[in-house]
């Protein structure tokens, strides 16, 4: 071990290449690949690679080196949409990826400088501290710039090992397990811990791992007797034909074709802006569909934009047909409040970031519906037949922290679409499908998701998936959903009280690392 340490200490190039193949490597524990726990061996290399570093700046350039591995291929689906729709010319579209890449890895790098400076060389702590500084790296990612908490690596256990975590810690809290847990390997390998201390990090590591199974009876809901009849409906519009004005027509036709052999389901759901016309332009339209649904006691819930008055334009969801459990008529008006407005706007593609400068730099800071108003943080439920639905658009499944603000004892479902069209045949949409499976089991609520091309599927409170269409192709999935009752932890606390104590644990840390220096100092 001694012999490895003085290679690697005189060689950091080449274990930040180990690092940057590690990082790689991460891609298989997410979908739709499932090596569940790949994490732990990726991670432990790089706390071991912490172990050797020599300087804080090091520690950071080995961080940023498995970060450039991790999202370098884990987020390389970004690169369909920017080279495929966005008008670039390849240089640019890779170069534009390379900021991405090279932005997202500073997470890590934070994460590792900020270890190796407040630990001081007490290995006995590095698990603890490092799990912390991790879960705070990661957590200023999901909202600088507007946060982009893609492929935090909670997510590969979605239907692995640690999953029963997930309704009391959520993702987050899987992460920091993860990161402890792997971290630990560190001070059982030092000959710089006492041996009888040296294994004290990794037993706890192993009591919370194989405790998992155990945590099932603390999820905090149960399954009813009650089951909803839904239909989410797939249309598979290409992407470049769902703007053009002469395709209008056909898609909206499409969409109620697929659509009137299932009004007998009490739910149906279209994709995100399923329907391609502006809403105060698609009334007649809208109100043929709302007395259709009402007719058949359905309701059919889908994403349409907005146009107002004042120059606002919104990426919304509506309700047609049968809203509460006593109407027997169409409930839709165009200012109903029985809506959803997005509240959290995708860089670039739904908003432009210093728009005055960059709209005339190239096409893709000027993609079609790019300017788009922010809905409010705080939003009703949808009422679709008598039951709610929490919405959230596309993109918003991967913040938790908005479902939760959003979720009340009445939530009978989790909604989502979305349209993955950009992303082509890439691993995007099935990473996306899995983070909206982890908000499932976080909360503990049957989800829906209605995409335009895939994945439209159904996940049940477990995460586990009930039924799913193909990609690319048109259809009609149709399913009995079984309901739930009751609360997780999670879905009461959120992250606040891991980020408490993350917290907690730095400052402490900092606060006794100056006290020992200050005694020293006397001494």
């Amino acid at each position: 071990m001694s012999n490895l340490v003085v290679f690697f200490r005189q060689h950091p190039l080449l274990l930040s290449l180990l690092l940057l193949l590690a990082g790689l490597a991460n891609t298989l524990a997410f979908a739709p690949y499932q090596l569940h726990f790949l994490p732990l061996f990726t991670l432990a290399l790089l706390a071991l690679s912490l172990g050797i570093a020599t300087s804080a700046t090091q520690a950071a350039l080995f961080g940023f080196a498995y970060g450039l591995g991790w999202f370098g291929l884990g987020v390389s689906w970004v690169h369909v949409s920017i080279a495929t729709f966005g008008g670039m010319p390849l240089a640019a579209s890779l170069g534009i990826m390379a900021l991405l890449v090279a932005y997202l890895s500073l997470f890590p790098a934070l994460a590792s400088y900020a270890v190796y400076r407040i630990n001081k060389g007490n290995l006995l702590l590095f698990p603890l501290l490092f799990a912390s500084c991790w879960v705070l790296s990661e957590n200023l990612r999901s909202w600088l710039f507007t946060g982009f908490p893609w492929l935090s690596l909670g997510y590969s256990q979605t239907e692995g090992w640690l999953a029963p975590w997930a309704p009391l810690i959520g993702e987050t809290g899987i992460t920091f397990l993860l990161v402890f847990a792997a971290a630990a390997v560190l001070p059982a390998l030092s000959s710089a811990v006492k041996q009888q201390q040296r294994f004290i990090p990794l037993a706890v590591a192993a009591l919370l791992l194989l405790s998992s199974p155990l945590l099932n009876s603390l999820k905090g809901w149960q399954l009813t007797d009650e089951q909803v009849s839904v239909a989410l409906v797939q249309g598979n519009i290409k992407q470049e034909l769902r703007w053009d004005p002469e395709q209008e027509l056909p898609t909206m036709k499409k969409y109620m074709q697929l659509s009137k052999p299932h009004l007998q389901q009490q739910i149906v759901v279209w994709p995100e802006a399923a329907i391609p016309q502006l809403e105060p332009l698609a009334q007649a339209y809208l109100l043929n569909l709302d007395m259709q649904a009402a007719e058949q006691q359905s309701a059919v819930i889908t994403g349409i934009l907005d146009y107002k008055n004042n120059g606002d334009a919104y990426n919304g969801i509506i309700v047609l047909g049968k809203s509460g459990s006593k109407t027997t008529a169409g409930d839709y008006l165009y200012e109903s409040k029985n809506r959803y407005q997005k509240h959290h706007l995708l860089p670039i593609g739904e908003f432009v970031p210093f728009e005055r400068w960059l709209r005339d730099v190239a096409p893709f800071f000027d993609l079609p519906n790019s300017s788009f108003a922010r809905g409010d943080w705080l939003q009703p439920n949808l009422n679709a037949n008598g039951y709610q639905l929490l919405a959230a658009l596309c993109f918003e499944i991967a913040f938790p922290r908005q479902i939760q603000a959003n979720f009340t004892n009445d939530t009978d479902f989790l909604l989502t679409v979305s349209n993955d069209a950009w992303f082509g045949a890439s691993i995007g949409p099935l990473q996306h499908m899995q983070i909206a499976q982890m908000r499932a089991l976080e909360f503990g609520r049957p989800l829906l998701r209605a995409t335009n091309n895939g994945l439209t599927g159904i996940a049940r409170p477990d995460g586990s998936l009930q039924a799913q269409l193909p990609q690319f192709a048109d259809g009609v999935l149709t399913a009995q959903v079984q309901l739930a009752q009751g609360r997780t932890l999670y879905s009461r606390t959120g992250d606040s009280l891991l980020l408490w104590f993350v917290a907690f644990v730095i400052f402490f840390r900092m606060g006794s690392a100056r006290l020992f220096q200050s005694a020293q100092t006397k001494v």
